[in-house]
């Protein structure tokens, strides 16, 4: 469990195998050293602030929730554990300081209903969704992910990246 605090962009976590409770342990100090407990988390100098709480649960248990479980059921709003999302929780904190500088978008585009700012890794398909807060000065962390699949996902951000993109990141 606590090789994981040692891995480094782009090694995966060593959680396959691992009981629920021990996996949930070792991602937990991970999400807590580069997240909760990190007072310079932030994008290009605005602090990031976990998504108000929904559904009663605490603004940072449901960021654990988000960043380390996938969405089954939309309508009963269910998450499971997702191995993809949870072996990449250390590359959140590497990718919003832009430590890697090769292959990488950064860019705000308007969605349907507001403003995104998406931090996107070409290399690995692995993408970061920030909401600018109304304050302009922060940012909500809604998600972060791998693309699978084909080329459609990738190709679903290359195109806002392209079409949608506002001429400044908010």
């Amino acid at each position: 469990m606590p090789l994981n605090l040692t891995k480094k962009y782009n090694e995966l976590l060593d959680i396959l195998g691992m009981p629920e409770r021990d996996r949930t342990a070792s991602l937990r100090a991970v999400f807590n050293r580069d997240i909760q407990n990190n007072p310079a988390f932030s994008f290009m100098g605005k602090p990031i602030y976990p998504t108000p709480k929904e559904d009663g649960m605490v603004a940072m248990d449901n960021l654990f929730n988000h960043l380390t479980r996938k969405e089954v059921d939309k309508e009963e709003r269910h998450r499971e554990f997702d191995y993809q999302r949870s072996a990449r929780l250390h590359w959140i904190n590497h990718h919003v300081r832009q430590s890697k500088k090769e292959r990488m978008l950064y860019f705000s585009a308007e969605d349907s209903r507001c403003v995104r700012t998406y931090i996107y890794d070409m290399d690995e398909k692995y993408v970061i969704v920030l909401e600018p807060r109304r304050d302009g000065r922060s940012y909500y962390l809604l998600t972060a992910y791998h693309l699978e699949g084909k080329d459609a996902a990738r190709n679903k951000i290359v195109n806002k990246y392209r079409k949608r993109r506002l001429a400044t990141i908010l």
